[in-house]
């Protein structure tokens, strides 16, 4: 198996997880501390949309990694990483 696209940059996607991380934690406690509903569905909002552009930026890798490499090669495996790459699109567009 090959490394994933996104090994030259894992360090950043980790730090931006974890400060998801934080923000998922910090929505627990103002749950816990009994917040205002709005406040609260902006913090909510806020990670949707960080753990969006973290899903986007691995995507944009596979693409530019995984998939080319595939396409290059041919044959099964680029039709197998090109219906995996649609599909994961069709998934965050559902989200």
């Amino acid at each position: 198996m090959t490394n994933p696209g996104y090994t030259d940059d894992k360090a950043a996607v980790l730090a931006r997880l974890k400060r998801i991380e934080g923000q998922a934690r910090g929505i627990h406690k103002m749950v816990e501390d009994d917040r205002y509903c709005i406040d609260v569905l902006q913090q909510i909002s806020a990670v949707t949309r960080a753990l969006q552009s973290v899903a986007l930026h691995l995507l944009d890798e596979h693409m530019r990694h995984c998939v080319v490499n595939a396409v290059k090669a041919g044959g099964s495996e680029k039709e197998t990483k090109l219906q995996e790459a649609s599909d994961a699109i069709a998934k965050l567009v559902r989200s």
